[in-house]
């Protein structure tokens, strides 16, 4: 009988296919999960190319940017002129710069309706439109474009005639003030803090702009429009503070209908100055484009918690000092600190009442350096470096002796330094010098020199030389008066109020009420009112943090929060503005363990407030911010 054998060993077809789709269908789910940790939330249709992808992938990305080349405006310039064509270059450089992709129409372009495939149109100098391309620009921000523009766009006609201010007030919520007179050859703009599209410049930081195109001033009259800057110089200017800042607008932002704008009173090859000057403004421009755009924009915020701006009440000691202690009570009762600054030679002759005030704050050295002998001086007669640095250390040995404290800043006399007085001060052991020649922001700089640093602030109001001696103000009401518009203005600036005085004015017994009513207006306005070497622990860990925002798919914004400095740093809000509606926010992070933080989400604004502490010397952390929209 045959036997037949059992065949072995042979392929399973089945079990290499069912293998197989295992595989696949394993791939397919590691492929999903890695998008899903690079974009966050998305929607399968999102990876499928649709016409517009396929265009872009065979013909380029069309540019979603227009910069109007306006004829009607050109044809209202002196023949032969290249106004229009060079302001055009500036914006060309910009916008290359920057790696934006952007087109140059003509007015005829919006005349035919044809502006909505571009999301951004930019108006450089456009004075003169027609009424067809007015209706067709409301109509197109209106239902949803942005429009980035410059001086007085639409105020005259096609034909060159005068139309007045429809236009201007009706869109971007605007009222014209007066023209900057071309008497001064540049002119100072002072920019705001603390808003997207002034992200990362100092607060205060003073614009310089050139007036040969005769800038604009205007006043906001809608609460939908912003003001980011004001032209008003309250140390060289007359008149009240409050009502000239409103008056002085030269840079807004806002929204009209669906869509959005950015206006400024000046061209932007218009800004002159120092290389800082255009590295800020270039700052300007890029936020400007990002918020016009709709991209996320997020910053440091200058003062620690929810605060909106800082103050430090700053007696000086250097003649009568027994009526400094008229304003002690009113420490004590307001539970605020001050920075005492003493000149040695009092302190030496009054030591018992020193060392009280150091249970009131900070003492602080005030030392003469030398002086200029005339403010037109171009030989600067401080002191040598040597001899500086004796002095200083000197009284900072004095001043520790007497009051048994740290004493870490110094205010020199008549508020002059130079980098001799800098490279002093560090070596002598100080970290902060207040100043009165520091002018180019209301917030503190950090000044660095090789491996050290000293943290300068400068005299941000007027002080009660001015007010009581100079203004001969007499009245407590008028006082205080004065002494609030200054706070009301470096509140506008997000900065830092310097409450200078001197015991023989505002701390005697008629005058020293004052200061009572100064001190609760800034509690009622959220200011934080520390010490100098608060301020000063503060800034010196603050200034190191780093930002950085991008957003990946439409539903995942990843911000990154680092400290290269060699301190920790506590009380850090980040403001992430999302610039689109958002819902059902969830925090992740890109490593485990990584301290996830706290935040409050505004939803009127789209902006998120971070609360980031314990954020260690070198560390960096990634915070994935996944969400919904609303309307989807």
């Amino acid at each position: 009988m045959a036997v037949t054998a059992k065949k072995r060993g042979g392929i399973n077809q089945g079990l290499i296919l069912l293998s197989g789709l295992v595989f696949l269908i394993g791939s397919i789910l590691i492929y999903l999960f890695i998008l899903r940790g690079v974009f966050g939330k998305f929607n399968a249709a999102e990876l499928l190319p649709n016409t517009q992808t396929i265009k872009n992938l065979m013909y380029g990305e069309k540019p979603t940017i227009a910069i109007l080349y306006s004829k009607y405006t050109e044809n209202m310039l002196p023949e032969g002129s290249t106004w229009e064509s060079d302001n055009i270059n500036t914006w060309k450089k910009f916008l290359s710069s920057a790696k934006y992709n952007y087109d140059v129409i003509a007015d005829s372009t919006i005349e035919l309706g044809l502006q909505y495939k571009y999301k951004l149109i930019i108006l450089p100098g456009s004075k003169s439109l027609s009424d067809k391309e007015i209706m067709e620009l409301k109509k197109y921000i209106n239902s949803g474009g942005s429009i980035f523009a410059t001086s007085g766009t639409a105020t005259y006609s096609s034909d060159g005639k005068w139309r007045g201010w429809d236009f201007f007030s009706e869109v971007f919520g605007l009222k014209f003030t007066k023209e900057i007179s071309r008497d001064e050859l540049t002119k100072i703009h002072t920019l705001r803090g603390g808003l997207p599209i002034t992200a990362n410049i100092p607060a205060g930081y003073p614009l310089r702009v050139a007036t040969w195109d005769r800038p604009m001033s205007v006043e906001v009259l809608d609460p939908r429009t912003i003001q980011a800057s004001f032209w008003y110089n309250y140390r060289l200017q007359e008149g009240l503070s409050r009502e000239q800042i409103k008056k002085s607008a030269g840079i807004v932002y806002g929204t009209y209908g669906a869509g959005r704008f950015v206006w400024m009173g000046f061209e932007i090859n218009s800004v002159i100055g120092v290389q800082e000057d255009y590295i800020f403004f270039d700052r300007l421009f890029n936020n400007s484009m990002n918020w016009l755009t709709y991209q996320p924009i997020a910053f440091v915020k200058d003062w620690p918690s929810s605060y909106s701006a800082a103050a430090v009440i700053s007696p000086e000691l250097s003649k009568d000092v027994t009526d400094v202690n008229n304003l002690l009570p009113i420490l004590r009762n307001e539970k605020v600190p001050a920075t005492f600054f003493v000149d040695p030679s009092v302190a030496d002759n009054n030591k018992n009442l020193v060392k009280s005030l150091a249970a009131y704050g900070d003492i602080a050295s005030l030392v003469d350096i030398g002086y200029l002998t005339s403010v037109n001086d171009t030989v600067n007669t401080l002191n040598d470096y040597n001899t500086q640095f004796d002095k200083l250390t000197s009284a900072k040995k004095e001043l520790e002796s007497i009051t048994n404290s740290s004493v870490i800043g110094c205010m020199p006399y008549y508020g002059l330094y130079d980098q001799n007085t800098v490279q002093a001060l560090i070596r002598a052991g100080y970290k902060y010098v207040f100043t009165d020649s520091l002018t180019d922001r209301s917030v503190p700089k950090t000044i660095i020199r090789g491996d050290s640093l000293i943290v300068g602030m400068t005299k941000t109001a007027r002080d009660d030389y001015e007010v009581i001696r100079d203004f001969g103000l007499t009245d407590p009401n008028f006082q205080f008066y004065t002494y609030q518009e200054d706070v009301d203005r470096v509140l506008f600036e997000g900065g830092l109020y310097i409450f200078k005085m001197h015991p023989e004015y505002q701390c005697k017994p008629a005058n020293v009420g004052v200061v009572k009513k100064v001190i609760a207006d800034m509690k009622k306005k959220n200011y934080w009112i520390t010490t100098a070497s608060e301020i000063e622990n503060w800034w010196a860990r603050r200034n190191y943090v780093e930002v950085r925002v991008t957003r990946r798919g439409d539903t995942r914004v990843v911000l990154v929060v680092s400290n290269p400095g060699s301190q920790m740093v506590n009380g850090l809000v980040v403001q992430l503005d999302m610039n689109q509606a958002a819902s059902d926010i969830k925090m992740t992070s890109e490593i485990i363990g990584t301290k996830l933080a706290k935040f409050d989400y505004d939803k009127q604004k789209h902006v998120l407030y971070i609360y980031i502490n314990n954020l260690e010397a070198g560390e960096s952390r990634t915070y994935y911010l996944d969400y919904n929209k609303p309307n989807a």
